[in-house]
């Protein structure tokens, strides 16, 4: 088979990890031919692509980014978008489409299976927010060099006597705030799934300088919404898909804490740091076995379904399942949050 893959949406680590097994996987044990198309679904329209094959894809495992670049682009909102890519796709003499992206790209994934283009999908999000998944890859990347932030911003704040406010991913879920927070030892964590009680936040760090701590971290998700604010963009502009660009909760939080307790605040926003650089160990092995169950997909003929990991088996879902909604927080790790808090 003649197989066309391409990664959307914002880049992620493990995403070469992902190709670099489909491909070796592909060539070796079903004697498939690989395009890439670069720049998301943008290269698809525009018929830009790269032959990979076992040189060109030799090593990139390692590498954060993606080989093959990436853009948001929603073909479903351009006029004879679906079209063109039919055209493209038979020019090429593609045989499937294996989409790398998050519930944006796979939409369009999708709808494309629903009309006549033979594509699986393979998730991806630092935010680890796809329904139907376990863990997406790219999260454990994203976790660790935000936990590795908060640990250094933790020491300046100590010796500045200072509160600090740590602005990390995660638009509609908390797992990144979450995980790092906890792991980063911060003396509050807000996630978007809960309102924030300002009143409450304020309050644990004042039981800080109360009891000889006189600095305080908070982690804050770029999508929690401030009280009679909402969530705070960093402008007007949207993507593609409609979804405005967040950023300035951090400061925003900052200035509220200030004003409350007096206490001296900084903020802190981690931005593309988080994303940026090589995958972790973890995610570099749970990447390549999404893309030996995605080639085997193509093979199947599991048309319009995405790989998924189930406890430790990487198995596979319907697109239309996955990106139903989003996989949030619940009860159990409020209550963590809310067991590890000072008890004020």
């Amino acid at each position: 088979m003649r197989v066309a893959l391409l990664t959307g949406g914002g880049d992620c680590p493990g995403l070469n990890a992902v190709i670099y097994a489909a491909v070796r996987k592909g060539i070796q044990t079903y004697g498939d031919e690989f395009i890439g198309f670069l720049n998301g679904w943008r290269g698809v329209l525009d018929n830009n692509w790269i032959p990979l094959t076992l040189d060109s894809t030799d090593g990139i495992q390692l590498k954060g980014g993606t080989i093959l670049h990436s853009s948001r682009t929603n073909v479903k909102k351009i006029p004879g978008g679906i079209e063109k890519v039919q055209e493209v796709l038979k020019t090429n003499n593609i045989d499937a489409l294996i989409a790398l992206g998050g519930d944006d790209t796979q939409s369009v994934t999708l709808f494309l299976s629903e009309h006549g283009v033979p594509s699986v999908g393979v998730p991806k999000t630092i935010d680890n927010d796809i329904n139907g998944t376990d863990t997406t890859f790219g999260f454990d990347t994203a976790v660790s060099i935000a936990t590795e932030a908060i640990d250094r911003i933790r020491t300046t704040a100590d010796s500045h006597n200072r509160v600090i406010v740590v602005e990390v991913m995660g638009r509609d879920a908390g797992w990144i705030a979450y995980a790092s927070g906890i792991a980063g030892g911060a003396h509050v964590v807000l996630v978007p799934e809960k309102d924030i009680d300002i009143e409450h936040v304020c309050a644990l760090l004042k039981y800080n300088y109360d009891h000889g701590k006189h600095y305080g971290v908070v982690v804050v998700a770029e999508g929690c919404h401030l009280p009679k604010v909402g969530q705070i963009m960093g402008d007007a502009k949207t993507d593609s898909f409609g979804h405005a660009r967040l950023s300035g909760i951090g400061e925003a939080l900052a200035k509220l804490i200030e004003e409350k307790t007096g206490f001296e605040t900084r903020s802190v926003n981690l931005g593309h740091t988080q994303r940026g650089g090589v995958p972790t160990a973890f995610d570099r092995l749970l990447g390549q076995r999404y893309g030996l169950h995605a080639i085997d997909m193509v093979h199947d003929k599991k048309w319009g379904r995405i790989a998924v990991l189930k406890g430790l088996d990487v198995t596979d879902i319907t697109i239309k399942e996955a990106i139903a909604s989003n996989r949030r927080l619940d009860e159990r790790f409020f209550n963590v949050i809310k067991d590890l808090e000072a008890k004020v």
